[in-house]
């Protein structure tokens, strides 16, 4: 291939504010079908997963994705308590024109039929202005049962063994 020279009256003169042109970027390359070799490799990612799982929590074999080219994930059912409707799953790439499978990654995600927690919400979105209302109301209610039991310890009882001024119900001796 030879190299291309700009034609002299099209270049841009030197010090003049044109820029030269862009160079076009490649579109990234979707993958296709999955490549042969980490298509066929179920065992080797099933061993990988097994690294970190109990065998009984491995479940069937699911499918596998075409990641890029030479990456591979293969999914298989996730038999863990608690983890209903989840999947596991095991990258598995390979270096060019090589036959060893290497496993990436291994993992859990959740499928179309995982129970999921409810997207996170932060307390001042969660927080309306009637439960404010009603703890504030709340905290009132205890603050005045606590100040009255404060009041009622400190009325000791006198050394004669007579109450002091004030009875339990607050009242004074000469009501």
């Amino acid at each position: 291939m030879t190299p291309v020279t700009p034609s002299p009256d099209t270049s841009p003169e030197p010090g003049s504010d044109q820029a030269a042109p862009a160079a076009r970027r490649r579109a990234p390359r979707r993958p296709g079908k999955p490549d042969a070799v980490l298509a066929a490799a179920v065992a080797e990612a099933r061993a990988g997963l097994l690294e970190v799982a109990a065998e009984e929590e491995v479940g069937e074999y699911v499918g596998a994705v075409a990641d890029a080219e030479r990456l591979v994930t293969h999914r298989f059912a996730a038999l863990r308590p608690g983890y209903r409707g989840w999947q596991w799953y095991s990258t598995v790439a390979r270096m060019p024109r090589s036959k060893k499978v290497t496993v990436s990654e291994v993992g859990l995600l959740p499928s179309e039929d995982s129970l999921l927690a409810p997207e996170w919400v932060p307390w001042s979105d969660r927080l309306r202005p009637e439960d404010i209302a009603a703890e504030q109301e709340q905290q009132a209610k205890e603050q005045a049962e606590q100040e009255a039991r404060d009041a009622l310890e400190q009325a000791e009882p006198r050394q004669d063994g007579q109450q002091s001024s004030t009875d339990a119900t607050g009242a004074g001796e000469d009501d």
